[in-house]
């Protein structure tokens, strides 16, 4: 199973229960003690799904999931506090900040079993994307039109998927930059427009989809 999780979590029987609970359920876990270790990690590999407390050693919940959702790279990763503090502003101020669900400690193992289902089926049903004659699966990487496989290089299919994921709203340069080469600021934003130049050809009339903006970036219109 292709989903990956990240528990963040200073109580190490916690932790501990967290990940056995969820790995024998067949997802990719990995646990940090500290908001420090997680961010770290989190440059090398965005996780899909962040289990969160808010009382760490080092950080305040909180602001991890400021600084998480103030990068529109991140907008998919999805984000349940798990915490002891149980008061309504607590989980109030949580979702506005941009967490996805919030649960309670102490917890049912059910319970967190069956919130983390639910956040995996919402995952899977957004990797596959339909325009048209156009369809794009990211789980298993392949990209068709009239069902006539289309073969893209990594770069290309990345880009196409973004694009369309976005439903019409404009992805600037640096975020599909970011997409591709993740912190690195290697490649300039022109490497973009010779990315999609390419992926227009190989869609053809699908590839007229793909909207240039001018001073930004692009857009799929659906």
């Amino acid at each position: 199973m292709s989903y990956l999780i990240y528990s963040v979590e200073d109580d190490s029987d916690i932790a501990r229960i967290i990940n056995l609970t969820l790995t024998k359920q067949g997802y990719t876990v990995e646990t940090f003690s500290t908001g420090s270790l997680f961010l770290t990690k989190m440059k090398e590999k965005k996780p899909d799904l962040l289990l969160l407390d808010l009382m760490l050693p080092d950080y305040n919940g909180f602001d991890i999931i400021r600084k998480i959702r103030s990068d529109k790279t991140n907008d998919e990763m999805q984000i349940m506090i798990v915490s002891a503090k149980n008061q309504i502003i607590d989980k109030v101020d949580g979702l506005d900040l941009g967490a996805d669900d919030y649960l309670e400690k102490p917890f049912d193992i059910l319970e967190l079993i069956s919130r983390v289902s639910a956040k995996f089926r919402r995952y899977e049903n957004q990797q596959v994307v339909e325009s048209g004659n156009l369809r794009i699966d990211n789980r298993k990487h392949i990209c068709q039109i009239h069902d006539k496989e289309i073969s893209l290089t990594n770069a290309q299919f990345t880009i196409l998927f973004t694009l369309m994921k976005k439903n019409n709203q404009v992805v600037s340069r640096d975020e599909l930059l970011s997409k591709l080469w993740g912190d690195s600021q290697a490649c300039e934003s022109r490497t973009i427009d010779v990315h999609i130049n390419s992926l227009r050809s190989k869609l053809g009339e699908e590839g007229k989809k793909i909207v240039a903006v001018y001073g930004i970036g692009y857009r799929f219109v659906l």
